[in-house]
């Protein structure tokens, strides 16, 4: 019921991303009245009310007040440009500047066109305030000397207005009616432009909307010196050209008007290009560019256009833009959830919202075949208009089968411009590779085809055929265009025949070739992949059961025929026999639970590259014999392979560059020829808990990544021989290893290293001899005499200092969590990690943070949570950001009071979680509960100005994650970011702790925000109600970091009310006009106002 309830409230909800460009006003002009009411600007206005130019001209000759009027302001909100007549006398009235701050805020902050016409006066007295501007400010700045802040806002709103484009004009520089004219037609020529159409219904395109205001951001529309070209690139169908135009309607009005230029050739059409242009102001698209010599000749130079000139070029290839010397550009993404359900309604109903109830299958149905594309919505939309539900799920299982010819013609068109190789692999991909790593997907084609890929690897992302996610970099494609390609490997490649196709992927088509012995020389893939019955909670493929329902019937002996049959990948089901015969032609073999103890006596193993035997009961390998064949063997890995006791000698792979056992239960011994493989680069030994004899030395120079992870009974490190620098990281978590021997410094470039949950009794000396390294994190088992341990480490380690340690100390991140330390680890900490920025020192022993924390001078941050027996906090790390006490339950009232000093939190942005009664009295606005709430003003939040604090009730049961949440005129703008276990106080930054849309702007007006929290259990993550925990929240605004400007934009009082009440106290001086002469009736006014005031205050 709950997604229906969503899709119907996105069907009645009018879209917000609706493109509108009805504005109520074409122009709006601000002037001084008694400067040029009766001469320029009403010429003005009559020269564009003469043209048909809708303009808003405040014709009240009356007296000012200091506010600018309600309907003044909605004016400017509903004006598509504005013109501001700067004569000499428009700065000295305050409502005139008030104005000018309000346009530029409301129009040009939205980028409109703001005109600014410098009539008797130089741009640059404007621009530096002199003379007459000069001295309206000085008056200003005396009259509203307890209010700078306005005057600082009028004076940055004169130095902004005076550096755009615009006119100027002084008597004798010629007649005034053509200077007018001249204004008029510019005018005319933006408003009459017709914008550019950009879809139907163009969801996800509002002004404000993070893929328009990215593409903004790009184009720096705030230079007018340079020329700007930003490619907008992606998939197609994803909306590009939409984005495009959508860009262009909100833009263009900065740019000078349409020229035609007629070209009659490649080579004319440039030079007509570069000599019409270059002294203009032109915003070009180039739309679906495919050809970099189409690009070059019509947009060659950025010299080719006027100053301030922006282009922008669509395309699916990002190489063409790399070569073109495009530095800014946006992948255009797919659409959310919420617009996909939002575009597809609005297509599939003609009323804009879902009929019935019964919908919400089919159309979330849809929107998951869809995957965000907006061609793809669009087509299933108008095809489906009003159908029933059961023609929705018929036409959805044909799309599902095969793509609409539409939609498959434009997704083709990058397929058709790859050359051959690139076809095939993208094909390759798309039917078999889809989800391997980008480190796999290189391997496997690289051992197929013989050579490197990269570049073909690199030409398929160029055309956003495929992506690289950046989370486990594994090489992934939209769905449909998985489906085109598997569609065109279908169609083109022997649809009929089976046995003659190049790739065989989809599982019942290999079954029967197989069971069939339907095998050709025409076969080179084979990717057999069965569904898994999955273990419940367990996601890690390799550890799903396989499906007993499903068994291949064979012989075992259909490759016979398979002469060119490079790469095999078998995962999962059953064969009701081991193979008899594998080509020899294989480079790539991969074969989980394979069915037999041993490759097949006759498999000639000379070419293959890549063997990968996994997820097995039974195999045994005799590795010593079959070295001796596998000459060109690059990867071997047996991971999960519970029959593999011993790795036997395997000195004759002497290409392996990748060698793996992981996960092998029973695996005893480790051949020492393991650890001299010339070419080794990754060997993973991880999850081996009976471990036990592993090479007792290792000289591997390539290695980069290695594992010993979880071989709980592995009880010694090697020695390291000689240099190895390319290892980066090592996890040594969950062994048995005791110690680290003095060559572990020879892993020379290691940067990262790990070791938790092991028998180590003392921290290894041999960490802070290490030239590179890092990030250390060193956790304890809750070994006794780990005090006595960390006394001889220090006279150890002092003994080296002089001469060992290395001259420059990189160690960044240090963990030395539950290791037993005392006060006496603190001195030697100080020598020996100088540059240290995070130390987590969570549940030690020591008592004091002495004054040699403070030596501390990279330190940022600190944890010290569950150190039970701290007591004294004597110094405080200078920069100190970041610090965690929970659980401190002995640290002393001075301690805490040292850690709430306003000036540790005043120069910086802080997160702090520690024991505490109260909430300081510094926060200017503190209340019972567990909200708080405040006004700011304009666009943007000001996260970076404010600190919050939080305090919970005494006594909770144990700690408690908290999360702040933040809601901005009834909607949530920040998104879980990161949890904070806190048990008493909490004192932080809202920008630290969340993430927020930073793209995201607000009306130009007061916003209500309201700062909350949720809370976690710790350890359950159960949800507890923040109300039942709650005791104090607090507020403050940090003085060094926020402007002057910013301080009167922030409130705790509802201003709308505070407006109510000066408009109430007004109305109170009419009644009483004399009440100053008259001392009862001043006294009485006195008296209201402060009422009103109080009742405010405390009720409002």
């Amino acid at each position: 019921m709950a997604l229906q309830s969503s899709i119907s409230s996105l069907s009645t909800h009018s879209s917000s991303s609706s493109f509108s460009y009805a504005w109520e006003y074409d122009v709006f002009i601000s002037f001084r009245g008694e400067d040029t009411r009766y001469s320029f600007t009403g010429n003005l206005y009559k020269a564009l009310f003469d043209k048909g130019i809708r303009t808003f001209i405040d014709d009240e000759d009356l007296p000012r007040g200091d506010q600018i009027t309600p309907s003044l302001f909605t004016a400017i909100q509903q004006s598509r440009t504005a013109i501001i007549v700067l004569s000499p006398n428009y700065a000295s009235s305050s409502f005139c500047l008030d104005e000018l701050v309000e346009i530029l805020h409301c129009i040009k902050g939205n980028n409109r066109l703001v005109l600014p016409v410098f009539y008797e006066v130089d741009p640059s007295d404007v621009r530096h305030q002199r003379n007459s501007f000069g001295e309206a400010m000085a008056m200003h700045e005396e009259r509203f000397k307890n209010d700078l802040n306005k005057v600082h806002k009028w004076k940055q709103a004169l130095n902004q207005v005076a550096n755009l484009s615009g006119y100027h004009f002084k008597q004798g520089d010629g007649y005034e009616h053509k200077f007018i004219r001249n204004i008029v037609e510019v005018i005319s020529r933006k408003i009459r432009r017709v914008p550019l159409f950009v879809a139907v219904f163009p969801v996800g395109l509002d002004s404000l909307d993070s893929r328009v205001s990215e593409v903004i951001s790009l184009l720096k529309m705030d230079s007018s010196d340079e020329v700007h070209m930003v490619g907008i690139h992606g998939v197609g169908g994803i909306g590009k050209t939409t984005l495009a135009c959508a860009v262009y309607n909100l833009i263009a009005d900065h740019f000078d008007g349409k020229e035609e230029v007629k070209i009659a050739s490649v080579q004319q059409g440039t030079s007509q290009i570069q000599r019409r242009l270059c002294q203009k102001k032109v915003l070009l698209i180039l739309d679906d560019v495919d050809d970099h010599k189409q690009l070059h000749a019509i947009a060659g130079k950025p010299h080719w256009f006027g100053h301030g000139s922006r282009v922008i070029i669509t395309t699916r290839d990002t190489h063409l833009l790399k070569c073109h010397g495009v530095e800014n550009m946006h992948e255009v993404k797919g659409l959310n959830e919420a617009e996909s359900f939002q575009l597809l309604i609005k297509h599939a109903f003609k009323n804009g919202y879902v009929s019935s109830p019964s919908y919400t299958d089919v159309l979330t149905r849809t929107v998951t075949y869809a995957s965000g594309l907006p061609l793809a919505l669009e087509v299933v939309g108008c095809h489906l208009c009003e159908k029933n539900v059961e023609e929705w799920e018929s036409a959805l299982s044909k799309f599902e089968r095969h793509l609409d010819n539409k939609i498959h013609e434009i997704l083709r068109v990058s397929f058709d411009a790859l050359g051959k190789e690139e076809q095939s692999v993208f094909l390759d991909i798309a039917c078999c590779f889809k989800g391997y790593t980008l480190v796999e997907v290189t391997d496997i084609l690289q051992a197929h085809y013989g050579s490197c890929m990269k570049y073909h690897i690199g030409v398929l992302l160029e055309k956003s055929l495929i992506r690289i996610s950046l989370y486990d970099l594994r090489v992934t494609m939209h769905d449909l265009i998985e489906d085109m390609g598997k569609e065109i490997d279908d169609l083109e490649k022997s649809p009929e025949i089976l046995g003659k196709r190049t790739r065989l992927w989809f599982y019942k088509d290999i079954v029967k070739v197989l069971e069939d012995n339907q095998g050709t020389s025409a076969i080179e893939i084979i990717y057999l992949e069965f569904s898994l019955l999955e273990k419940k909670g367990d996601e890690d493929s390799l550890k799903k059961k396989r499906n007993k329902d499903v068994e291949v019937k064979w012989d075992g002996k259909a490759f016979e025929d398979m002469k060119n049959l490079k790469t095999l990948i078998i995962k999962n089901g059953y064969f009701s026999q081991s193979p008899k015969y594998l080509p020899s032609s294989l480079r790539v073999l991969e074969w989980w639970g394979y069915p037999s103890e041993g490759l097949p006596n006759n498999f000639q193993p000379h070419e293959l590259s890549i063997l990968k035997l996994p997820n097995n009961l039974h195999l045994s390998p005799k590795l010593d014999s079959l070295s001796k064949k596998l000459v060109s063997l690059k990867v071997l890995k047996f991971d999960y392979n519970d029959s593999l006791k011993e790795i036997a000698d395997v000195s004759g792979l002497q290409t392996l560059e990748e060698f793996s056992f992981r996960g092998c239960r029973n695996l005893v011994t480790v051949h020492s020829s393991v650890g001299f493989l010339p070419k080794l680069k990754r060997l993973n030994a991880e999850h081996c808990n009976k471990l036990r004899t592993f090479p007792p030395a290792i000289k591997l120079p390539l290695l980069k990544d290695f594992s010993l992870s979880d071989c709980s009974s592995l009880e010694y490190f090697p020695e390291i021989l000689e240099e190895m620098a390319n290892v980066r990281w090592l996890d040594l978590k969950g062994t048995g290893i005791k110690d680290l021997p003095c060559s572990f410094r020879n892993l020379s470039g290691l940067r990262n290293l790990e070791i938790i949950w092991n028998e180590m009794c003392k921290i290894p000396s041999v960490i802070f001899m290490m030239p590179q390294l890092s990030s250390c994190y060193i956790e304890g088992g809750g070994n006794k005499g780990r005090v006595s341990g960390m006394q001889e480490e220090v006279l150890q380690v002092q003994g080296i200092l002089t001469h060992s340690l290395p001259s420059e100390n990189v160690m960044e991140a240090l963990c030395l969590r539950d290791n037993n330390l005392s006060d006496d680890f603190f001195p030697l900490a100080v020598v020996c990690l100088p540059n240290v920025t995070k130390l987590n020192l969570r549940g030690n022993n020591f008592t004091v943070l002495p004054e040699c924390m403070q030596e501390f001078r990279f330190l940022s941050w600190l944890n010290v949570d569950d150190c039970k027996h701290l007591q004294e906090i004597r110094g405080i790390p200078p920069n100190l950001k970041e610090f965690s006490a929970v659980n401190c339950k002995s640290l002393s009232p001075k301690s805490t009071r040292l850690l709430l000093n306003q000036e540790l939190h005043e120069g910086r942005w802080t997160n702090f979680a520690m024991p505490g009664e109260r909430i300081p009295r510094w926060f200017e606005k503190r209340r019972n509960g567990a909200s708080i709430s405040f006004w700011f003003q304009g666009t943007i939040f000001p996260g970076n100005a404010l600190c919050f604090a939080i305090l919970l009730k005494d006594g909770l049961l144990s700690p408690v994650e908290v999360i702040p949440i933040l809601t901005v005129n009834g909607h949530r703008v920040s998104c879980r970011w990161r949890e904070t276990v806190v048990d008493q106080l909490f004192i932080f930054d809202l920008s630290q702790t969340n993430s927020y849309n930073v793209t995201l702007r607000f009306e130009n007006k007061w916003n209500y925000a309201e700062v909350s929290y949720e809370a976690h259990h710790d350890y359950t993550y159960d949800e507890v109600p923040s109300d039942s925990i709650a005791k104090e929240i607090g507020m403050h605004l940090l003085k060094q970091k926020i402007t002057s400007s910013l301080i009167e934009d922030i409130r705790f009082t509802d201003p709308y009310k505070m407006t109510e009440l000066v408009i109430m106290m007004m109305m109170l001086s009419m009644v009483f006009p004399n009440h100053k002469k008259q001392p009862l009736v001043l006294e009485t006014c006195i008296g209201l106002w402060t009422l009103l005031f109080l009742t405010h205050t405390f009720f409002g």
